[in-house]
Order: C-alpha cells, then sequence, then structure tokens
C-alpha cells in the first residue's frame, strides 16, 4: 500500500515542478496566474494527500483558507491587471486618427 503513498508524491512533485517552470517562463501575466492556479490546485491536492496518508483531518481547514484566498487573488488580479502589450500614446492615437 506504501507504493500509492510513493507514487501520489512522485506525481504531485512533478506537476509542480512543471506547474513552477511554466510560473517562471511564462510569457504573459496571464499565463502566470494560471500557473499559479494551478500550483495552488496542486498543493491543496498534496494536503489532502497528506490528510489521507496520516489519517489527520485538522490540515483539511487549509484546505478551504487556501481555495478561498486563491479565488479572491485569481479574480483580483484578472480583474485589475494591465494589458502585456500596452501601446505608447502616440503610437495609439495616430492608429485612431486613419
Amino acid at each position: 500500500m506504501i507504493w500509492v503513498w510513493v507514487v501520489a508524491a512522485v506525481m504531485l512533485t512533478a506537476a509542480a515542478m512543471i506547474t513552477m517552470f511554466r510560473l517562471l517562463a511564462g510569457p504573459s501575466t496571464l499565463d502566470r496566474l494560471v500557473a499559479l492556479d494551478t500550483f495552488v490546485a496542486v498543493s491543496m491536492c498534496a494536503i489532502g494527500t497528506w490528510a489521507a496518508f496520516s489519517l489527520d483531518t485538522t490540515v483539511t481547514y487549509s484546505l478551504t483558507a487556501l481555495a478561498l484566498i486563491s479565488f479572491v487573488g485569481s479574480v483580483s488580479v484578472a480583474r485589475f491587471r494591465v494589458r502585456d502589450d500596452v501601446p505608447s500614446d502616440a503610437a495609439h492615437d495616430a492608429g485612431n486618427r486613419s
């Protein structure tokens, strides 16, 4: 039965490493936001897996806190972000004149 926990830990670690690569190398703000949401989801899965492995339910309260903070953070960034390819005012005005 221990091999199930080992496989789960290896898969979660691999998912976290791939997600961290996307978080650091993401070409745009929204790519990084999606990677951060994915990383939080992988972290929540890891916490849930640890709770099942250790039979300790006290860590499950952190799942609720992570879910709420992640949702509020994602909505805030998506709502108030600045475009990555903002044109300069002169180029933008010249484009509107024609």
